[in-house]
């Protein structure tokens, strides 16, 4: 199976993004050749980086860095949840990002912004230079504009067809991806 790695970029409080990511992991898991986890970087709790030696060299210090290590290291794919903040990505996903190196090389990596009328698009276009720096291999995924009107009372996700039917491509693409790259790692 496909170990993929959901990560919800997004860590301050009063957050809507996991209504987002929360729906991305369950069109996911619909998919049997994916084994799925959300991955929240509110509850991973990184420090700013702190390592005294570059990525690169994987001579990890610190405990965080290394547990970390450990979950991304294990994964073959990923999809990045992301709101845009100030045309940008949020501090900690580019902080979770940075920590390691070696990890992330040679992995699809897809990205679903949300937000008001970009939908994060200038967010995943920083992230695409971010992730193309790690050797990884990133695609436009979905972008999700507007994206509060399609929260329900309960605060899920109500996903529109057009969504649903870009997710699936997204999957589609992410594991086709995965099986071209999977020499080269």
């Amino acid at each position: 199976m496909i170990q993929l790695k959901i990560i919800l970029g997004s860590t301050r409080n009063g957050r809507k993004g996991h209504a987002v990511a929360h729906w991305v992991y369950e069109t996911a898991k619909k998919y049997t050749t994916f084994d799925t986890e959300l991955i929240d970087l509110k509850k991973v709790n990184l420090p700013f980086m702190d390592e005294p030696v570059h990525p690169r060299m994987q001579q990890y210090t610190h405990q965080h860095t290394k547990d970390w290590s450990s979950k991304i290291g294990a994964a073959d794919a990923f999809i990045f949840v992301t709101p845009e903040y100030n045309y940008g990505m949020p501090a900690p996903l580019k902080n979770a990002l940075d920590f390691l190196f070696n990890e992330w090389a040679y992995k699809p990596v897809a990205m679903v912004g949300y937000g008001g009328i970009a939908g994060g698009t200038r967010a995943i276009q920083q992230l695409k230079q971010v992730t193309n720096a790690l050797q990884m291999f990133p695609f436009d995924g979905l972008l999700l504009a507007n994206f509060s009107k399609q929260l329900n009372e309960e605060e899920s996700f109500a996903a529109t067809e057009a969504n649903e039917k870009a997710a699936e491509a997204m999957l589609v693409k992410l594991e086709k991806l995965h099986y071209a790259l999977k020499e080269l790692r």
